[in-house]
C-alpha cells in the first residue's frame, strides 16, 4: 500500500525535497534548485552563511541560505559543465551526469576563487525558465518546464539523442530510435503514453554482455555464519567487515582488468579512478547483486551483537545520516529490482567519471561514460517498456550512493559495528514486513 507514495517521494527533489521535475544539471531536482543553481554559477555569486554552514535544506526554509543552499547542490553532484553546454548553439545538453569533486574545489567555488580566471561568458536562457516559484517549483506562467512537456521540442531532442547516440555507441541509428524518449525527457506525462514496441539494438546488447561478463556473480567466500546461542563481540563483528570489505575490494581489481575498455585507458587513471570510487563501487555491489547475503547472512550475525551503553550514546551525527540515507536507498533498491544488467551499467557510469582530480584523460572517460548512459538507457526502455521513469529512477541512485560513501568516511571506525547492525536490522524488518 505504500509503494505509489514511495515513487512519488523517489521523485524529490535532492536538494531541498520539493517535488522533482527532472533531471537537471546531472542530479534529480526541482524547478527552484535548478534556476537557482544556474543564476548563482552563471552570476559568480558569493554567499555567506551567518551560521555553521549546515543550514536545513527544506522546500519552506531552502531560500533562508543561499551559501548553504548552493554548497549542498555542489555536494550532490550538480554540474556546472551542464551549465556551460546549456548556453551553446544547438540546444540544451542534458547528457551529462553527476560528478563529485573535492572538498577544495567545492571551497574554491563557495569563495569565489573558481570564477576569479574565467573569461565573462554570456550563457543565455535557451529555454529554461529562472522565474520559479520558491512555493511550488514551477515557473511563474504556472506550467511544466520544457523538460517536462512532450510538446514540439520533443523532435528536437529526439535529433539530439540520435546524433550523440551514433557518436558514442559508433552505430547507425535505426529507424524505431525516432521514438526514444530523450534521456530526461520523463513527466507524468509519460505514464499517458502507450509504449514504443522496439527491440534492443545490437550494439547495446553486445556491450551489456561484455559488462555483464566482467563481473563476478558468485556468492561472496566470506564465512558469515554464526551457531545459535554464540553473542558476537564488537571487534569480532567489526574484523568480518574488514574481511568482507577485502573480499568486495578484491573483486572490484579483477573487474577492472575484464572491462571491455581496459586497453583504452592507462593504468594511472585505472588507479585513481578505483581509489576515489571503490567505497561506491562496493557500497552499490552489497545492495544489488549481494544483498541476499548482505540482507541475510550478515544482518543473523549483526543480530547477535549487543551494543553496551557507552556506544550508544557515542553514536554520531554522521552515523544518524548514513543510517538514514542507507536505509532510504536500500527502500530504493528493493523497489526497482535492478537486474545485473542494469547494474553492471550503473557501476561502469559510476566508476567513469571524470571529474576525478589527476587523471590524464578525462575527455576519453566522458566519452565511455555517455556511452553506457545510453547503453542503459536503451536497456531499460527495452526490457521495462511500461516503467517510463525507470531510468531516472536508477540514476538518480548514483549521486545519493556517492554522497553516502562520501560520508562514511567521517564516521569513527568503532562506530560501525553499531552502524551496519542498525540498518540492517531495519532493512530486514522492513522486508519481512512487506
Amino acid at each position: 500500500s505504500s509503494l505509489p507514495d514511495e515513487r512519488v517521494d523517489q521523485r524529490t527533489c535532492l536538494i531541498c525535497g520539493d517535488r522533482a521535475t527532472g533531471l537537471h544539471y546531472g542530479i534529480i531536482s526541482c524547478e527552484g534548485c535548478k534556476g537557482f543553481f544556474k543564476r548563482s554559477i552563471c552570476n559568480k555569486r558569493v554567499y555567506r552563511c551567518s551560521r555553521d554552514k549546515n543550514c536545513v535544506m527544506s522546500r519552506k526554509q531552502r531560500n533562508r541560505c543561499q551559501y548553504c543552499r548552493l554548497l549542498k547542490c555542489l555536494q550532490m553532484g550538480m554540474n556546472r559543465k551542464a551549465i556551460r553546454e546549456d548556453g551553446m548553439p544547438g540546444g540544451r545538453n542534458k547528457s551529462i551526469g553527476p560528478v563529485q569533486i573535492s572538498e577544495e574545489e567545492i571551497e574554491r567555488i563557495m569563495s569565489g576563487q573558481e570564477f576569479e580566471g574565467e573569461a565573462n561568458m554570456s550563457w543565455s536562457n535557451n529555454g529554461d525558465s529562472d522565474h520559479s516559484s520558491p512555493g511550488n517549483g514551477v515557473s511563474e506562467s504556472n506550467q511544466p518546464s520544457p523538460v517536462s512537456t512532450p510538446s514540439s521540442s520533443r523532435s528536437v531532442e529526439l535529433n539530439g539523442f540520435a546524433a550523440l547516440r551514433d557518436q558514442y555507441i559508433g552505430t547507425p541509428v535505426s529507424t524505431h530510435y525516432q521514438y526514444l524518449p530523450h534521456l530526461f525527457s520523463y513527466s507524468a506525462h509519460s505514464a499517458l503514453m502507450p509504449p514504443q514496441t522496439r527491440s534492443l539494438d545490437p550494439q547495446s546488447h553486445s556491450l551489456i554482455n561484455q559488462l555483464v561478463s566482467a563481473e563476478d556473480l558468485e556468492p561472496l567466500g566470506t564465512p558469515m555464519l554464526i551457531e545459535d546461542g554464540y553473542k558476537v563481540t564488537q571487534a569480532e563483528l567489526f574484523a568480518l567487515l574488514c574481511r568482507l570489505a577485502d573480499e568486495l575490494l578484491f573483486r572490484q581489481i579483477a573487474w577492472i582488468k575484464k572491462l571491455p575498455f581496459f586497453c583504452e585507458l592507462s593504468i594511472k587513471d585505472y588507479t585513481c579512478l578505483l581509489s576515489s570510487t571503490w567505497q561506491e563501487l562496493i557500497l552499490l555491489s552489497s545492495l544489488t547483486v549481494y544483498s541476499k547475503q548482505i540482507f541475510g547472512d550478515l544482518a543473523d550475525v549483526t543480530s547477535k551483537y549487543s551494543p553496551s551503553d557507552d556506544e550508544l550514546h557515542r553514536f554520531s551525527e554522521e552515523g544518524m545520516e548514513v543510517m538514514e540515507r542507507l536505509i532510504y536507498l536500500f527502500r530504493k533498491f528493493s523497489q526497482l529490482k535492478v537486474s545485473n544488467e542494469e547494474y553492471a551499467c550503473m557501476k561502469a557510469i559510476n566508476f567513469l567519471n571524470q571529474d576525478i582530480r589527476g587523471l590524464t584523460n578525462a575527455s576519453q572517460l566522458e566519452q565511455l561514460n555517455k556511452r553506457y548512459w545510453y547503453v542503459c538507457q536503451d536497456f531499460t526502455e527495452y526490457k521495462y517498456p511500461h516503467q517510463p521513469n525507470r531510468f531516472p529512477d536508477l540514476m538518480m541512485c548514483l549521486p545519493e550512493i556517492r554522497y553516502i560513501a562520501g560520508k562514511m568516511v567521517n564516521v569513527p571506525l568503532e562506530q560501525l559495528p553499531l552502524l551496519f547492525k542498525a540498518v540492517l536490522h531495519s532493512c530486514k524488518t522492513s522486508v519481512s514486513k512487506e
